[in-house]
Formats: structure tokens, C-alpha cells, sequence
């Protein structure tokens, strides 16, 4: 059985800086607020002159992390896609890479797991290389928050934390087993599905033609619901968890850990993560300060720029971990 290995990163953000006093213009908020309870200062927003969509970033961090990777992209044999704002209810965004991209008629999958989509997406791809079914395989996280948030007071709960950006990774087969990625661990709590939401538009609310006919202003389930303490609770809890489960498989201890990369939800999360574990600065990367939560993205966007930073060199224990709506979680082990 073969291993798999990240040979390849890139990401993308819009050019578009919104800061929080932008957004004091919009909604009753201030930057103090959001600082406290998120951590964000800014964050990208995409704009219509720039063509900007889910897929068209995804591609554009694709072709940087093929590049480093140092492949064509026709070497990739297989297309990974997480988002949760798809540029189209049906196709997926997979397709539309395949086509920019103008990789051969590979196999692409699309992944609607949130904030842990990317995570899910690595996992996917290192079970199909160490099964030998493939060699290269691209893996996107990619979101456009900002056409579906509401942007007024009764939003900002949500609207101020989310961001817009993408990520790629390029997996490749590793012959030696002590190195890429070693385990991945994958779970889910369907019964909070609905604390970290959006429920329309879905064939489990209303007929499309009694939508269009109402049109209704203040039907709310068109927005982002979060209970955001609930969430807080719940995924210090299971961030822990997955870390510690991660740890546990390859005989590895916290002090073991030289990067951890969690999904970038919000500030405080993260720091709560950092204290319970007693990890220093140096071993924990945040940047949601600059971007938000671009969940899917988070990750990718995140590990990359640790990556360029120089904060993640060869032999470094790297631990990735994501919490979100489902409840989904999971993590990935690996030795750099």
C-alpha cells in the first residue's frame, strides 16, 4: 500500500478588503465587537467586475498548487471540490475546474461537508492514492460567502464573521511509509444539523414555483442561522477530540505537534485549543484576522501561507483539524 503526500499548495483571495468599519456603515456593529468575539479584523469580499466565483478562484488556486507541485495538470488523475456555495445548485464546481483547467475527462467529486469539507476532501484523496487508484489528485476548498449573508443589523451575528477565498492542495503517491499522511479520522452529529444552517433554497422546505410566487422579504431561512455558543461549545469539545484521536493512532504526543492548523472559525476557538494543549505561538498558525471564515478555504488558505512563511519545513509533525455545521469534524496527521 502506497502513502500520500502534499506535493503542491496554492490559494487565492479577492483584491476586495473589507474592513470591520466597512461593515459598521452597513449594519449597527463596530470594530471593537467583532474583535472581541471573533478575533476578525478583515476580511475579501468578492466583486462582480472581477468575475470572481467559487469555481473560478478554486481554479486559480489549482493552477499555483500545480505548479509548485511541479506535474501538468494532466498528470492530475482525479478533481476533489469543497464548498458550500456552489456557483450552481447542479453541476458542482469540480466539473467547471476540469473544464478551466482543461485537465482530461478525470473524475471529479464534489464535497458538502462546511467547514470540515477540505479535511474531508484530503482524506478522500489519500484513501484513493494508498489504494493505488490514483497518483495525483487536486484538492479544492473554495467559498463566496458574500452574496448570501445579510448584510443589515439583523445579519450581523453571522454576516461579520464569514469571508470569501480559496485553497488547493495536490496529493501524490509516497513510497515511504513513515511519511506524507499518516492517518485521517472523519466524524459527524446529524442531530445539531440545524444549529449551523441554511435551509432554503432546499427541496425540503417549499416548491420552487410557491418561492418564486412569495418572494418574501423576511422568510429568514434564505440566511445563515449559527447558535453560536452551542457551536463554541461543541467544537472545543470535538476539536480536542479529533486532535487527541489523531495523536493517539500514530504513538504521537501533543508535544510532538510542530504546526497545528486549524479551521479558521473563529480566533477564540482557536486560542482555546492552543491553551488546553499548552502549544506556543510558533505551533498554531491563524490568519482568520485577514480573511474570516472562508470555511472550506480556511484550511487550505491557511496551510499555505504557513507553508510560504517557512513555518512548516521537511520532518514537521503537521496536524490539521475543522469543526463546523453538521456537526462535522476531523483531522489530519501528517509528516511533512
Amino acid at each position: 500500500m502506497y502513502n500520500s503526500k502534499i506535493v503542491g499548495l496554492g490559494y487565492y483571495v479577492p483584491d476586495n478588503v473589507v474592513t470591520n468599519d466597512d461593515l459598521s456603515e452597513m449594519m449597527d456593529t463596530n470594530d471593537a465587537w467583532i474583535q472581541e468575539r471573533t478575533g476578525i479584523k478583515e476580511r475579501r469580499w468578492v466583486e462582480d467586475k472581477t468575475g470572481d466565483t467559487t469555481s473560478t478562484m478554486g481554479v486559480k488556486a489549482a493552477e499555483i498548487a500545480i505548479e509548485r507541485a511541479g506535474i501538468d495538470k494532466n498528470d492530475i488523475d482525479f478533481i476533489v471540490f469543497a464548498t458550500l456555495s456552489p456557483d450552481y445548485y447542479f453541476p458542482g464546481p469540480g466539473v467547471a475546474v476540469q473544464k478551466a483547467l482543461g485537465i482530461k475527462t478525470v473524475g471529479a467529486l464534489d464535497i458538502r461537508n462546511q467547514c470540515s469539507g477540505f479535511v474531508y476532501g484530503i482524506s478522500i484523496a489519500d484513501q484513493y492514492i494508498k489504494t493505488g487508484m490514483y497518483k495525483n489528485v487536486l484538492v479544492i476548498g473554495s467559498e463566496v460567502h458574500s452574496r448570501g449573508l445579510d448584510k443589515t443589523t439583523r445579519g450581523r451575528g453571522v454576516s461579520v464573521i464569514f469571508g470569501d477565498g480559496a485553497g488547493a492542495a495536490v496529493l501524490s503517491r509516497e513510497e515511504d511509509p513513515t511519511k506524507g499522511i499518516l492517518s485521517t479520522h472523519l466524524h459527524s452529529e446529524g442531530e445539531h444539523a440545524e444549529e449551523l444552517s441554511l435551509i432554503a433554497p432546499g427541496m425540503g422546505k417549499r416548491w420552487v414555483s410557491d418561492i418564486l410566487r412569495d418572494n418574501d422579504p423576511d422568510d429568514v431561512s434564505y440566511m445563515p442561522h449559527m447558535n453560536g455558543q452551542f457551536v463554541f461549545k461543541n467544537a472545543v469539545v470535538r476539536f480536542s477530540e479529533v486532535i487527541m484521536e489523531g495523536l493517539m493512532k500514530n504513538n504521537l504526543q501533543v508535544s510532538d505537534i510542530d504546526m497545528l492548523i486549524p479551521h479558521q472559525a473563529n480566533l477564540r476557538i482557536s486560542q482555546f485549543i492552543q491553551n488546553k494543549f499548552k502549544l506556543n505561538d510558533d505551533q498554531v498558525f491563524n490568519n482568520i484576522q485577514s480573511y474570516g471564515n472562508t470555511t472550506a478555504a480556511s484550511i487550505p488558505i491557511a496551510l499555505t501561507e504557513a507553508w510560504e512563511q517557512n513555518k512548516i519545513k521537511e520532518g514537521d509533525l503537521v496536524v490539521l483539524a475543522a469543526f463546523g455545521s453538521g456537526f462535522t469534524w476531523g483531522s489530519v496527521v501528517i509528516k511533512w
